[in-house]
C-alpha cells in the first residue's frame, strides 16, 4: 500500500528546526553535525543504511558521509554540508546520490563541499568562532570524536593572535535533545502511522499465532505487515518470547517453538518514515487464558490503565510509576507471590525481582528517543532512574508496565515461567494523552475472542 503522502516533513520544516537551534547557540559559534556511517554486516556487505536521527533531524538527508556546519557570527548565519560528489560509475553499484551541485538546493544549504575536502575546509568554515558545538560520544561514533580531536590543533595555528581557537568542543546534545523531545504536527501525524502499522502487526501475530509454530515465524508475519504499510523496517531488534522466554526483557533469539498452554509475548514495532512504534502484547498461544496467566495480565493491565490516566500534562513518570509499583505489590501479595505489609514490602523495592524495569521512555526518531526524565536538567539521562520531569503537550512516551516470574522464583507452582508486559504509545496532550496503538486489543475478553477468529 503506497502510503508516501503521509511520510513526508515539508522541506520548511528541516530550515525551521536548523533557524530554532542557531537561535539558541552563542553568537560567533559554530556546530559540526556527522551522517551516519555505512556499516558492514560482513565482507563486502553492509547493512541497510540507518541515517544518524540528530543528523535527519536537521537534513531530512538520507545519505552517509556527510557532515552539516551551521555558523553564527555578529549575529549572521550561514550553513554547509560536505556530502559525496556525483558519481555515475559509483551510482551505477551502489545508488543514486543528491550530488554537490543540487545539494543547496535541494536542501536549502548555503554552500555544498565535496566530503574529501572536509579535514582542509572545515578549519576554515570554523574561523572565529570562539565555541564549537558537537554530538560527542554517541554509540559507535569515536572515529568522529577523534577527527574532531584533530582538528584542535589546526584551529590553534590559523587563530593566530585575531582570535581565541576553542580548547575544547561544547556538547550539542542539551540543546537538540530539547527540541527533539517536543514533536511538531507534522512528527506526531507520521508517530500516529508507525503506531497504527504496529498495532495492525500485532493483531496479525495473534492471528498466526499457534502452537508449534516457531518464534521467527510470527516475527516474520509481523515484518510482512510492517512491509505491506510502507514501512521497510522494524524500529528495534523484535521480541518474540513464548513461555518464560518473555522473563528475558531483552530475548532476541527468537527461535524456539510456541508451546500449547504458553503465553506469547511480543514487544515490536516499525519505522515508518523514520520514526519509530513501540507496541507490546502478551496472550495465550491457544486462544485462551489460564486462570494463573489471566490473574498476572490483570495485574499488569491494571496498572497499565492507572498509569494512562495519570500520564497527562502537570504530572509526571514518577508519578505514574510509583502507582504502578503500589498495584503490583497489592496483587502479588494477595496472590501469595509476595508476602508481608505492602508498605514494607515497597520500601524494601521486594517487587523489583518481578518487575525491574521502569514504566517507560520517550519515543521519536530512536525508539528510546532523546531528552531529560529529570526537573531542572536537560543534560544527557536517558538512564536515569529519576523520572520526575513534569509532562507537558507535544512529548511522545511508551506506557510498559510488566511482571516477570522465572521459574527458580520461589512463588507458587502454577505462576512460574510466566512474563506479561503491555505497552503503548501515548502523546501528551493539553486536555490529556491520546494513545496511537489503541487499535491492537489488550482486555483479556478481547484478545480471546480475536484468537478465536483463527
Amino acid at each position: 500500500m503506497d502510503l508516501a503522502y503521509m511520510n513526508v516533513i515539508p522541506k520548511e520544516e528541516f530550515i525551521q528546526r536548523r533557524a530554532k537551534l542557531l537561535a539558541q547557540m552563542e553568537d560567533n559559534s559554530s556546530a559540526v553535525i556527522f551522517s551516519s556511517k555505512e556499516q558492514f554486516r560482513n565482507s563486502h556487505c553492509t547493512y541497510p543504511f540507518r541515517q544518524d536521527s540528530y543528523f535527519w533531524y536537521l537534513t531530512g538527508f538520507n545519505e552517509p558521509e556527510s557532515v552539516l556546519v551551521l555558523s553564527k557570527k555578529n549575529q549572521q548565519i550561514s550553513t554547509a554540508l560536505f556530502l559525496r560528489p556525483s558519481d555515475p560509475e559509483r551510482e551505477t553499484w551502489d545508488g543514486r546520490r543528491l550530488g554537490i551541485e543540487k545539494a543547496p538546493q535541494a536542501l536549502q544549504i548555503d554552500q555544498a563541499f565535496n566530503i574529501s575536502e572536509l579535514k582542509q575546509q572545515l578549519p576554515t568554515l570554523l574561523f572565529e568562532a570562539k565555541t564549537v558545538y558537537f554530538l560527542q560520544g554517541l554509540d559507535g561514533r569515536s572515529a568522529d570524536d577523534e577527527f574532531m580531536q584533530s582538528l584542535l590543533p589546526d584551529l590553534r595555528a590559523i587563530a593566530g593572535r585575531k582570535y581565541l581557537a576553542p580548547q575544547e568542543f561544547t556538547p550539542l546534545q542539551p540543546i537538540l535533545d530539547e527540541m527533539r523531545l517536543f514533536k511538531s504536527e507534522n512528527e506526531i501525524r507520521i508517530m500516529q502511522q508507525a503506531g497504527q502499522i504496529s498495532a495492525l502487526a500485532h493483531i496479525r501475530a495473534m492471528k498466526e499465532a499457534r502452537a508449534n509454530r516457531f518464534e521467527y515465524e510470527i516475527e516474520s508475519e509481523m515484518l510482512h505487515e510492517f512491509n505491506r504499510f510502507g514501512a521497510r523496517y522494524a524500529s528495534y531488534n523484535s521480541i518474540i518470547g513464548g513461555g518464560e522466554n518473555a522473563c528475558i526483557l531483552h530475548y532476541v533469539e527468537n527461535d524456539q517453538p510456541l508451546k500449547d498452554g504458553d503465553l506469547l509475548l511480543i514487544d515490536a514495532g516499525c519505522e515508518f518514515a523514520m520514526y519509530a512504534g513501540d507496541i507490546t502484547r502478551t496472550f495465550p498461544i491457544n486462544g485462551k487464558f489460564s486462570p494463573a496467566q489471566r490473574e498476572i495480565y490483570e495485574i499488569v493491565l491494571k496498572a497499565q490503565k492507572r498509569a494512562l490516566e495519570i500520564l497527562v500534562a502537570g504530572n509526571s513518570i514518577q508519578q505514574a510509576n510509583d502507582e504502578v509499583v503500589r498495584i503490583k505489590t497489592e496483587g502479588l501479595v494477595r496472590l501469595g507471590i509476595l508476602k508481608g505489609d505492602v508498605e514494607e514490602l515497597i520500601a524494601n523495592q521486594a517487587y523489583k525481582e518481578f518487575y525491574m524495569h521502569g514504566l517507560g521512555h520517550w519515543l521519536g526518531l530512536d525508539v528510546h528517543d532523546v531528552g531529560s526524565y529529570s526537573n531542572g536538567s536537560h543534560n544527557v539521562d536517558r538512564n536515569s532512574k529519576v523520572r520526575d520531569r513534569t509532562l507537558q503537550p507535544g512529548m511522545v512516551l511508551t506506557v510498559e508496565p510488566g511482571l516477570y516470574i522465572s521459574s527458580k522464583s520461589d512463588v507458587p507452582e502454577q505462576y512460574k515461567g510466566i512474563g506479561v508486559r503491555i505497552e503503548d504509545n501515548i502523546l501528551i496532550t493539553e486536555t490529556g494523552n491520546k494513545i496511537f496503538t489503541s487499535a491492537v486489543p489488550k482486555e483479556v475478553d478481547e484478545i480471546e475472542a480475536l484468537m478465536a477468529e483463527r
